[in-house]
This record gives structure tokens, sequence and C-alpha cells, in this order.
């Protein structure tokens, strides 16, 4: 599956506020809970916070991939931010972290959602796709660049 077309343009957003892991979260399980009936925001952060308990999704570079499978998601739902101020989100590299990819995708997906996975941190691996998302201003923008790589 293309990344593009786990994205729309309200599931991009640009320069989010949010001071620490826990709370950005917090509000990206809001947003995809004001998106999509039937998740629960408390649901979905669980679900999210559970995942980072197993170990950080922070890969390096400034990129964080959170993610999670659940019961009530129908389909798989990808949410790229940019933050005003990078966070301490434990990555690997001890970088803080200022792009995200958020993933949520039905419980019984594993191999689409390992697949998706493979693709965001391959994506986000390039230095300059992320030089480019960095520079993105608005959300208009962060997602015009996501729809001309084409992946």
């Amino acid at each position: 599956m293309l990344i593009q077309h786990l994205l729309t343009p309200s599931r991009t957003l640009s320069g989010l506020q949010g001071g620490s892991k826990k709370r950005i979260l917090e509000m990206t399980s809001q947003l995809i809970a004001d998106q999509n009936p039937g998740l629960e925001a408390g649901t979905v952060f669980s679900g999210l916070l559970g995942r980072e308990r197993l170990g950080s999704t922070g890969i390096g570079d400034g990129v964080a991939i959170p993610h999670c499978r659940l019961a009530d998601c129908k389909e798989a739902l990808g949410y790229l931010i940019t933050l005003d101020t990078p966070i301490d989100f434990d990555s690997i590299d001890g970088k803080p972290v200022d792009l995200l990819f958020t993933l949520v995708v039905p419980e019984e997906a594993c191999e689409e959602h390992l697949q998706t996975l493979a693709a965001v941190a391959e994506l986000f691996s390039k230095e300059e796709v992320r030089a480019t998302l960095r520079e993105a201003k608005d959300n208009d923008a962060l997602y015009q660049v996501i729809s001309d790589l084409g992946v």
C-alpha cells in the first residue's frame, strides 16, 4: 500500500505543539477518534502507549513512528505530523523528534501493518525526504510533499 493512500489533508498536520511524548500521543489519539467514528480516543491512546512501553518507536534522525493494531479499527489510518519544537521520544539515537507518522491498523492486519511500517521507515531514512518535510510550513504543503513523492 502506498503511504499517500493512508493520508488525507486532514491527517497531515504541520507545526503541532505538544511538549511531551505523552501529550503528542494523547492529541493524536483524540484527532484519530474525532475523525473516525467507532474509535475511542482512550482506546487509541492505550494502544499507542502500550506499543511505546515495548520499546520506543523513535527510529532516529528526529523521526518516530507510533503505531498499533486495534480491534475497532476498520481500515489502516496514517497521520503525518511535524512538531513546532522537537520533543524527547526516547529515540534509539537519543535525538529529539519533530517528524511523526502515526499508524493505526485493524487488529487482524498484521502483514499490512508490517509492510506499511517498513515503507514508512524506508521513506524517513532518506535525509532529503526529512529535510523537505521539515521545510513544509503548513498542512497543505506537508500533504503536497507526500503527494509529490508518489510513495
